[in-house]
C-alpha cells in the first residue's frame, strides 16, 4: 500500500486542515462542512494526477482540437454522515463519476467506552468490477470503517485500482490497513494530516474532535 501525506508538502490543504482542527472556527459548522470540501477537492486532483488518459478528438465550433482525458471508470464511495462534504469535494472534481454510500458507526462494547465495535447497515452501489474506487471518509482511527466498508463494496465487485482517501488518519489506522493491504500494490492512502496516537475512546489524538457532529450537530 502506498501512503501520501500532505501534510509534509507545502499546500494550501494545510491551511484548511488548521481551521478544521481549531476549537474556535470549527464551532461554525458551514464552515468545517466547507473546509471538509475544500480538502476533498484538493486531494481529488492530486489523485487525477495517477489516472491513467488518452489523446481524445474533440469537435470545436471552429474546428478539431485534441485532449488529454482520463479513461478510469470511477466510483466515489463515502461513509455515512461525516463523509458527505468530504465526498462533495471528490465529486467536483469527478462529476462524471459513479457513486456509492455505506451506512456505518461505531459503538463501544464496555461502560468504559474503550472497546469500540463498528456496525454497517446500509449499502448502495453500482457494480465495481474493473473500476477505479475511491473511498473518502474524513477520519482514519483504527482502520475498521474503512476496511468494514470495503468488504461491503467489494460485494459488488472487485475494482481494479483502490485509493482511500481520509483528512486525518492515526498511525495505528494506517498500520492496520497496511496489514490488510499488504499483498496489493493497487491501493494508495491519501492523508491531509497523520497524527501519533488514538486515546482510550479510540479517538485521534490531537485530532478535531467528531467530524460527525461538528459538521451536523450533536447526536443522542
Amino acid at each position: 500500500m502506498n501512503i501520501v501525506n500532505f501534510a509534509e508538502t507545502q499546500s494550501i490543504i494545510n491551511q484548511y486542515v488548521a481551521e478544521l482542527r481549531d476549537v474556535n472556527i470549527q464551532t461554525d459548522r458551514n464552515t468545517f462542512r466547507h473546509n471538509l470540501q475544500r480538502v476533498g477537492q484538493m486531494m481529488a486532483y492530486e489523485v487525477s494526477k495517477t489516472l491513467h488518459y488518452s489523446e481524445k478528438q474533440i469537435q470545436t465550433p471552429l474546428a478539431m482540437a485534441t485532449a488529454n482525458t482520463p479513461d478510469d471508470d470511477i466510483v466515489l464511495a463515502t461513509v455515512f454522515r461525516a463523509g458527505l462534504p468530504f465526498h462533495q469535494g471528490f465529486l467536483d472534481v469527478f462529476d462524471h463519476a459513479g457513486n456509492a454510500f455505506v451506512s456505518a458507526y461505531r459503538y463501544y462494547l464496555d461502560e468504559k467506552h474503550e472497546n469500540v465495535g463498528i456496525n454497517v447497515e446500509y449499502l448502495a452501489a453500482p457494480d465495481l468490477t474493473d473500476k477505479t474506487l475511491i473511498i473518502a471518509d474524513p477520519m482514519l482511527a483504527t482502520g475498521g470503517s474503512f476496511e468494514l466498508a470495503y468488504q461491503a463494496l467489494c460485494t459488488k465487485g472487485i475494482p481494479s485500482q483502490l485509493h482511500l482517501c481520509c483528512v486525518i488518519a492515526a498511525q495505528a489506522g494506517i498500520d492496520n490497513l497496511q496489514k490488510l493491504f499488504r499483498p496489493l500494490d493497487n491501493v494508495t492512502l491519501w492523508c491531509a494530516a497523520i497524527d501519533p496516537i488514538l486515546n482510550e475512546h479510540k479517538y485521534i489524538v490531537p485530532g478535531l474532535g467528531d467530524a460527525g457532529d461538528l459538521a451536523y450537530g450533536d447526536k443522542i
